[in-house]
């Protein structure tokens, strides 16, 4: 086929699968030859609306386990959807290999090329050579464990109830946030691995069933401590609460500790996600942007097809002014499109004030620095390395200080060099995961009397607990735990502040 019967294709705008595949081979091709991205092979599914709120309901993944929760957001989701309250996006995808990405069936051929180019290749590529997506995901066993999830979540409903399990997730869920490892690599997932490790803790049960052994605790395997050395467990604290609860909780039933594993693996699963959301967005849609700018050179696509591309290209980029009524925060797309064809900017055409902000990008290859960034980089530290002050002044950024005492904000940062800085280091705070989640750790655990679980809270940036929440939370411990559990909060000079009990 040439490029005349590609462009009358791709400018019909009514589509068939002939068009997709056709259009998933040129802009493949493209992609690799071009932007020379390492993806990994597309499945394109191809939804409708229904099929799109039940993915948006399992959080993208094509398979989940039963809860509750799912099923509001479902009803939740399709309630909005069907009076007017909110629309559907063109395309959802996930991190899996192959890639799955889902295509809406009422996009036009315009639409259907921009979501091939921007989730096909663009977060295709982020999910296969960022470093948070390689160390601590399993994009080629995810789909497979989430099936292994949904089979043993069902069992043990059959077995032991469905208000009994839905209670143990309800606290998992509630404790997701405190299930991820930050800095220790987790194992990799294995769907056949699990099963196996499963049949062999059954086989075992079996071999041993003894009503006896029902009133032993297990659970609870401490090392012995060394002769004249007070036992002090766990020696180090322990950030993943989930996983500690998981190991060593005193009298959990082996099928509470297995959903909490498959929780916390799933909250592991999304970590990377979450980190990298500017960057992910920003790098997707400087690849959709590049990818159609370069079939649009090459022959494949007219100006109509351009005119309804840039209309929709602006629209993902739309911004509102911090005084609109339809501000809600940074658009992470904008943001991360306008840091990435920066760098672009500054390799190929830079001012002196270039020069001076990023003098290791100046004459270097663009396309080599795009992908060192995409590959080496979260959200935090890709804004605090590469927010330059004219992205600055396009976006009209700027700081406010909010004194607890004041009765009205002050302007903390404006366009000066001083307050390009604050502003860049402030934003990058922004992304960072301990201002969102406190940091929380396991400390000691009482092993002689009580079996009391005790937390520690390190106060950051002057952010403490919220009162409530807090007790929510604790009571979810204490649920999996099942016994006592005491947090402290403790300001940077190990001054307790408040203490929280369950």
């Amino acid at each position: 086929m040439d490029t005349e019967n590609y462009r009358a294709l791709f400018c019909n705008p009514n589509w068939d699968y002939d068009t997709l595949e056709a259009a998933d081979k040129i802009i493949s091709k493209i992609g690799k030859e071009y932007l020379k991205l390492k993806t990994y092979p597309n499945q394109i599914e191809i939804v409708t609306s229904e099929q799109m709120l039940d993915a948006y309901s399992l959080t993208g993944l094509p398979t989940s386990y039963p809860h509750w929760k799912f099923g509001k957001d479902f009803v939740l989701n399709q309630n909005n959807y069907t009076k007017g309250r909110m629309g559907l996006s063109y395309e959802m995808v996930i991190n899996s290999n192959p890639c799955i990405s889902y295509n809406m069936e009422n996009n036009s051929t315009c639409m259907m090329l921009l979501v091939i180019a921007h989730a096909c290749q663009g977060h295709n590529a982020f999910f296969r050579n960022n470093y948070l997506f390689k160390e601590w995901t399993s994009a080629g066993t995810i789909v497979d464990y989430m099936v292994f999830a949904r089979d043993f979540i069902l069992k043990c409903e059959e077995e032991f109830g469905g208000d009994e399990v839905e209670s143990v997730l309800d606290a998992c869920h509630a404790l997701m946030n405190h299930g991820v490892d930050n800095y220790k690599k987790p194992s990799r997932l294995s769907s056949v691995e699990e099963n196996e490790r499963l049949k062999k803790l059954i086989t075992i049960k079996r071999e041993n069933f003894n009503e006896l052994w029902k009133t032993l605790p297990t659970g609870l395997k401490l090392p012995e401590p060394s002769p004249g050395e007070e036992q002090k467990f766990p020696k180090e604290p322990e950030e993943n609460i989930l996983y500690f609860i998981e190991k060593y909780a005193p009298a959990l039933p082996a099928w509470k500790r297995e959903i909490i594993r498959i929780v916390r693996k799933v909250a592991q699963y999304f970590y990377p996600q979450g980190a990298t959301k500017v960057m992910n967005e920003g790098f997707a849609t400087f690849t959709h942007y590049h990818i159609i700018n370069k079939l649009f050179e090459e022959g494949y696509l007219n100006d109509g097809f351009m005119l309804e591309f840039l209309k929709s290209h602006s629209g993902v980029l739309y911004q509102p002014e911090y005084n609109s009524k339809y501000y809600s925060g940074l658009n992470p797309y904008t943001l991360g499109f306008n840091i990435f064809m920066d760098i672009k900017r500054i390799c190929q055409n830079p001012t002196l004030e270039d020069k001076q902000w990023f003098p290791n990008l100046i004459e270097k290859d663009w396309l080599e620095q795009m992908h060192y960034v995409m590959e080496n980089f979260r959200d935090d530290s890709f804004i605090l390395q590469y927010l330059s002050p004219k992205v600055i002044r396009d976006m009209k950024l700027f700081t406010i200080v909010d004194n607890e005492n004041d009765e009205e904000y002050e302007i903390g940062s404006i366009h000066n060099e001083r307050g390009y800085k604050k502003i860049r280091e402030q934003l990058s705070n922004q992304y960072d995961r301990s201002f969102h989640v406190p940091n929380i750790q396991v400390t000691k655990i009482d092993q002689h009397q009580t079996s009391k679980l005790y937390l520690t809270h390190y106060i950051q940036k002057d952010r403490r607990l919220d009162i409530e929440s807090t007790q929510e939370t604790l009571e979810h411990i204490r649920y999996l735990w099942e016994f006592p559990v005491e947090l402290h909060s403790k300001n940077k000079l190990g001054i307790n502040e408040n203490t929280f009990e369950a």
